[in-house]
């Protein structure tokens, strides 16, 4: 992914902040995949919320960018999965940072290039 992609992605993402209670705790990347790190109200669900993402990103970053839909695998700009994990009992903050910044290929692969603070109160 490419910085003009990058800061597109960022700025959807603070679009979708505004629209939905889902707040972009970290973006980053490694080679061919995007991770977030994210915050949001009970009331939504993981699966909801993964879904808002995937579709409203999509959508917005090929509108963007096309030329980005040539270089996907089979044109998709996402994958069927995906991966959740919530704060609780078993994982923190750490943890779970932990566990983004150690994917891909390589462990040194991972690009950080959005980072806010966590949001305790309203």
């Amino acid at each position: 992914m490419n910085e003009e992609v990058e800061q597109s992605l960022v700025s959807v993402c603070k679009g979708i902040s505004m629209r939905f209670e889902i707040w972009f705790v970290e973006i980053g990347v490694d080679e061919n995949h995007v991770h977030f790190l994210i915050q949001s109200v009970r009331m939504l669900s993981a699966k909801n919320i993964a879904q808002t993402i995937k579709s409203i990103t999509a959508k917005e970053l090929l509108r963007l960018h096309p030329e980005v839909k040539s270089k996907l695998w089979g044109g998709q700009f996402w994958s069927i999965g995906y991966y959740i994990n919530t704060v609780g009992q078993y994982a923190n903050e750490q943890v779970i940072q932990k566990y983004i910044t150690e994917q891909g290929v390589e462990k040194n692969n991972y690009k950080k290039f959005q980072r806010n603070q966590l949001n305790l109160f309203d």
